[in-house]
């Protein structure tokens, strides 16, 4: 892992460390993503998926996250919200399979 100030010397050694930081990241969404799964089987009704409350409490802690990483706080928002809105789909999927409507 480089230190966030270490300062690479060519083009082909940036490109080299964000694959680097690709890789980690989806491994860690993989991961983030099982966890989602496994919300949606405590979550008893579709109307619980998207959490607004426990969106926003998400959305501060990684904002201060940010600002303690020397991170851009827009940037790591607006991924957030990405990522938390792709997640929110595939829960609601997950939370269908798990809780399908019962026939009228």
């Amino acid at each position: 892992m480089m230190a966030l100030n270490t300062r690479c010397t060519s083009l082909d050694e940036v490109r080299s460390n964000i694959d680097r930081i690709d890789r980690q990241l989806v491994a860690l969404i993989a991961e983030r993503g099982a966890f989602v799964r496994q919300a949606a089987a405590f979550k008893k009704t579709a109307a619980e998926v998207p959490a607004p409350q426990r969106v926003a409490q998400v959305l501060a802690h990684v904002r201060a996250l940010a600002g303690e990483s020397g991170a851009d706080p827009a940037v790591v928002e607006a991924t957030w919200r990405a990522m938390i809105g792709a997640f929110i789909e595939a829960e609601r999927v997950e939370q269908a399979m798990l809780r399908p409507p019962s026939p009228h």
